[in-house]
């Protein structure tokens, strides 16, 4: 197998494995097709996922790929023990070359009964610091083996198995404590519905589960289309506050005029129009999660407002005289620099400290690379399935969609992938069915001179996306806003800004 069969490969492999364990929650059958996967594409021959009880410290092999069920019995560590158990005492991979020439390899399973020219892979099943177990295959001994290219497919994999895992755990202790929720709700706002394997990534799940079982607010930071609402459904689903309302404000969307009257509400006769009392968005969310999106375009005004409902829990309606008091847990989310607002007076510093008790950043997806076929992945199950259609991707599509970098994050590329089936003509989806700028896009960006300066790169760079935006949107701006992951007010002025030509 040549350098490039490999390569494809490994990312069909990483692909099917993807596929398979995000398909259902039978995890144990999840996991046994994952090991199949790799003895099939990659010829890795005995797969064992062997997993640690936390309370008896003790490893099982929980499921094998190529092992009876008696072997699979025999198949019990203690942490130290062997090559599993050093594995999961250091938490770092091993490799046994020849095991017939490793006194530390047991051969517990007894199955291999001539233990010649057999290699042994091993790695940590992990989520960061907390080890679940451990991913081991044999390989034939060949001297022209790089390791190294097996370990990174490898510590994939285990990241993908951990992840299912975890949440597979998750979802049964929830699902115990928490029957009256419905199974809706879980499927679309669920730790689940984060599709990640990035360690970036994994370091913000593992802080959701953390601070959705407090009531302190949370401030997400991030670029447009990284996720920052999905993100807040996670929080408040996961929490105690679950069976609450959730309500999404955005308040760049709002015109300024009316943000207050739509969080506050009104009574009867405030203003020209207000011909009955209608509550606000915090009255709605009582007992529940209010999420305030893009925070940092609230006036100053109204910003002192929301700065006394945080501390005192309480608000009157436009045109009221009667305080009303609301049990609301607070999300704000923004991709705006608020220290820099804070500093040049556009944002109240005391509000800024109130909202930033627990921040969480997410990363772009430029900064998380290895999220990337996962996430297409996903899209193209959730499209084919709503369009009625059967498209694959090819690997070379893959790897020319892992180059670019995805300014509108994963909302650009949700877009894209759901694009690409809408106009596919063919069962899959080669390099040039993507689009012109997707294709082109590291080619212009090496071109560009060098004696221009990174603001004017980036300003050319941010023209040419939305000149690209609006033709393959028909100059409608508000898809076009959509598709780049900003709001149609931004658009708007960027177009102004850069005297892009709006219209055919």
């Amino acid at each position: 197998m040549n350098a490039l069969e490999r390569k494809n490969a490994e990312l069909t492999a990483l692909l099917e494995v993807s596929k398979v364990l995000s398909s259902s929650f039978d995890l144990e059958e999840n996991l046994y097709q994952s090991l199949k996967i790799l003895y099939d594409y990659l010829h890795m021959t005995r797969g064992t996922v062997t997993l640690l009880d936390p309370e008896t410290a003790e490893l099982r092999i929980a499921i094998a790929y190529g092992l009876t069920k008696e072997q699979i019995a025999r198949g019990k560590y203690r942490i130290g023990e062997g090559i599993v158990g050093k594995v999961v005492e250091t938490g770092s991979p091993i490799v046994v070359p020849d095991i017939g020439k490793e006194p530390l390899f047991l051969n517990r399973t007894k199955a291999r009964i001539n233990k010649d020219n057999i290699s042994f892979l091993c790695v940590p099943v992990k989520i960061k610091g907390e080890i679940l177990g451990v991913l081991s295959v044999d390989r034939i001994f060949d001297k022209s083996i790089s390791y190294e290219e097996d370990l990174r497919v490898l510590n994939i994999v285990a990241t993908l198995m951990g992840q299912a895992i975890k949440l597979h755990q998750r979802f049964s202790e929830e699902r115990l404590k928490r029957e009256e929720l419905t199974l809706e709700l879980r499927n679309r706002f669920s730790i689940q519905n984060i599709i990640a394997v990035s360690d970036r990534m994994q370091d913000v799940i593992k802080s959701v589960l953390k601070v959705s079982k407090s009531r302190a607010t949370v401030l997400l930071r991030g670029e447009s289309g990284t996720g920052k609402e999905l993100i807040a459904k996670a929080i408040h689903y996961e929490g105690p506050r679950a069976k609450g309302p959730f309500i999404a404000v955005n308040c760049a969307a709002i015109p300024e005029n009316l943000l207050e009257a739509e969080l506050f509400g009104y009574e009867r006769g405030a203003f020209t129009g207000a011909v009955t009392a209608k509550p606000g968005k915090f009255e709605l969310a009582h007992k529940g999660t209010i999420f305030l999106d893009e925070i940092g375009e609230m006036s100053p005004g109204l910003q002192a407002k929301l700065l006394r409902v945080i501390q005192e829990h309480t608000f009157e309606r436009l045109g009221g005289l009667r305080s009303i008091k609301v049990d609301v847990r607070l999300i704000a989310a923004t991709n705006r620099d608020l220290e820099d607002m804070v500093k040049k007076g556009l944002f109240r510093e005391d509000l800024y400290w109130r909202l930033n008790v627990v921040p969480l950043f997410l990363p772009p997806l430029r900064e998380r690379k290895e999220d990337i076929p996962v996430l297409i992945d996903y899209f193209l199950k959730k499209f084919n399935r709503e369009y009625g259609r059967r498209i694959a991707i090819s690997p070379q599509a893959i790897a020319r969609l892992m180059e670019y970098s995805w300014p509108g994050n994963v909302r650009e590329l949700e877009n894209t992938i759901e694009r690409l089936i809408v106009l596919a003509e063919g069962e899959v989806i080669t390099p040039e069915d993507l689009p012109v700028h997707i294709r082109s896009g590291v080619q212009r960006f090496s071109n560009r001179s060098e004696g221009s300066s990174l603001e004017e790169e980036i300003k050319e760079l941010e023209k040419r996306r939305i000149e690209n935006a609006l033709r393959s949107c028909n100059y409608n701006q508000a898809r076009a806003a959509r598709l780049l992951g900003i709001t149609p007010r931004q658009i708007g002025y960027k177009i102004k800004k850069y005297k892009i030509k709006a219209s055919p």
